[in-house]
Protein backbone atom coordinates (compact mmCIF):
# COMPACT_ATOMS: atom_id res chain seq x y z
CA UNK A 1 0.00 0.00 0.00
CA UNK A 2 2.12 3.21 -0.80
CA UNK A 3 2.26 6.39 1.48
CA UNK A 4 -0.57 9.03 1.80
CA UNK A 5 0.80 12.23 0.97
CA UNK A 6 -0.66 13.53 4.23
CA UNK A 7 1.28 11.49 6.45
CA UNK A 8 4.39 13.24 4.28
CA UNK A 9 3.21 16.21 4.89
CA UNK A 10 2.85 15.69 8.62
CA UNK A 11 6.93 14.00 9.12
CA UNK A 12 7.40 17.35 6.83
CA UNK A 13 6.00 19.31 9.57
CA UNK A 14 7.66 17.82 12.24
CA UNK A 15 11.21 17.95 10.47
CA UNK A 16 10.48 22.02 10.03
CA UNK A 17 13.08 23.03 11.91
CA UNK A 18 15.77 21.61 9.86
CA UNK A 19 16.84 23.43 6.82
CA UNK A 20 17.21 21.57 3.63
CA UNK A 21 14.83 18.74 4.37
CA UNK A 22 14.09 16.95 0.87
CA UNK A 23 11.84 14.24 -0.57
CA UNK A 24 11.67 12.44 -3.55
CA UNK A 25 8.78 9.82 -4.48
CA UNK A 26 9.68 6.78 -5.05
CA UNK A 27 7.54 3.69 -6.19
CA UNK A 28 4.61 4.88 -3.98
CA UNK A 29 6.66 5.64 -1.21
CA UNK A 30 9.13 8.78 -0.12
CA UNK A 31 12.90 8.86 0.24
CA UNK A 32 14.07 11.85 3.03
CA UNK A 33 16.72 13.65 2.41
CA UNK A 34 19.11 16.32 4.28
CA UNK A 35 21.48 18.48 3.10
CA UNK A 36 21.57 15.94 -0.20
CA UNK A 37 22.36 12.78 2.12
CA UNK A 38 19.25 10.12 2.43
CA UNK A 39 18.66 9.50 6.34
CA UNK A 40 15.02 8.10 6.03
CA UNK A 41 11.73 7.03 4.25
CA UNK A 42 8.20 6.45 4.67
CA UNK A 43 7.22 3.01 3.31
CA UNK A 44 3.71 2.25 4.50
CA UNK A 45 2.42 5.27 6.23
CA UNK A 46 5.64 4.92 8.71
CA UNK A 47 8.90 6.56 9.12
CA UNK A 48 12.42 4.50 9.17
CA UNK A 49 15.35 6.65 9.91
Amino acid sequence: MPSSKEYLQYIIEQLSDLEEITTRAMMGEYIIYYRVKIVGGIYDDRQLV
